[in-house]
């Protein structure tokens, strides 16, 4: 098998910390100063349905409502393609869906009422309220398994990464003024399980190359573990991606926001797994001595080095941060 190519990961690591930082500023200043535009799940608003006898013309609905000036309209199948659900951000009103039925029976004459009610902003409050301690409940749980998997740096590392991810996610919707709803929070939550997937990989290799690989120094050892792992992450990154793209063009409205999102996520995801996470552990000054169980401290025999190292060519040239 041919040695393995080393890449200077870490040698851009500065230029790496200068862009995170920048993006970070980005976004927690959007974040502070238009904040997101929550939709009709989080701020409350009218919910209608409608029922016609054939085939609903979605697009067409939404356009003579938005042509009639009613805000943030959201038309959507339910159940099958003839029941349409209509969602707006309007005050209570007990005759809004009769409103509503009068336009709609303008254009086709074979629709009716099926239902009208209000979502109050109480509802969204609290749902703001859940999804945000969802988040955090994630993030701590991230660092206690990670703690026991790993490391306590490996921890630190990781979270910090999952935070990069979650805060510049939610900078580029404030950035953008796409609605945020739950499709978007379940977006970023599946970003948290991306990501934290990536991670995991690439601290198993630098433990791996820690404890297996003689030289001492850190700087070499991680771009060792980030070098191997790097087919993998952009494979993997690739597809995934190509998938979101069906989704975004081909899945309609409703999930487009979702196929964004994680996009966006995946993008960055990958990006922190070998940046992020390994900058942290650069900087808290990981060495060998972390990655050694105190039973194997004491143990002078050699340990048998796994396949996946023995094509690092240890004697090459000591590389410099």
């Amino acid at each position: 098998m041919p040695d393995l190519k080393i890449i200077d990961f870490m040698g851009k690591r500065r230029i790496a910390a200068i862009l995170s930082i920048t993006l970070l500023v980005i976004s927690l200043g959007s974040l502070v100063v238009r904040g997101l535009n929550f939709g009709l799940d989080f701020t409350g608003g009218a919910q209608i349905e409608v029922r016609y006898q054939t085939e609903a013309d979605i697009e067409g609905i939404r356009s003579t409502l938005n042509n009639a000036g009613y805000r943030d309209v959201v038309v959507q199948f339910f159940g099958n393609n003839t029941d349409v659900l209509i969602r707006m951000q309007e005050d209570s009103d007990p005759m809004l869906g009769d409103q509503v039925l009068a336009l709609l029976a303008a254009e086709r004459s074979d629709v009716s009422l099926r239902r009208n009610e209000f979502v109050g902003p109480q509802v969204g409050e609290e749902l703001r309220e859940q999804g945000g301690i969802g988040m955090l409940v994630a993030l701590a749980m991230v660092m206690i398994y990670i703690g026991f998997r790993f490391q306590f740096k490996f921890a630190i590392g990781a979270v910090a990464a999952l935070a990069h991810d979650v805060v510049i996610v939610l900078g580029f919707f404030s950035l953008t003024q796409m609605a945020f709803d739950l499709t978007i929070l379940a977006a970023i939550l599946a970003v948290i399980g991306y990501s934290l997937n990536d991670t995991i990989v690439v601290s198993d290799r630098i433990r791996e190359a820690f404890r297996m690989i003689r030289r001492d120094d850190p700087f070499y050892l991680i771009n060792v573990a980030l070098s191997q792992t790097l087919g993998r992450t952009l494979i993997t990154s690739l597809t995934t991606l190509m998938v979101l793209f069906s989704l975004g063009v081909f899945g309609g409205e409703l999930i487009r926001g979702f196929a964004i999102a994680l996009a966006v996520g995946v993008v960055i995801g990958t990006y922190s797994s070998i940046y992020v996470a390994a900058n942290v552990l650069m900087l808290m000054n990981l060495r060998k001595e972390d990655m050694m169980p105190q039973e194997k401290k004491e143990d002078d025999g050699e340990e048998e080095i796994p396949s996946w190292l023995t094509d690092v060519d240890e004697d090459k040239e000591e590389s410099k941060p």
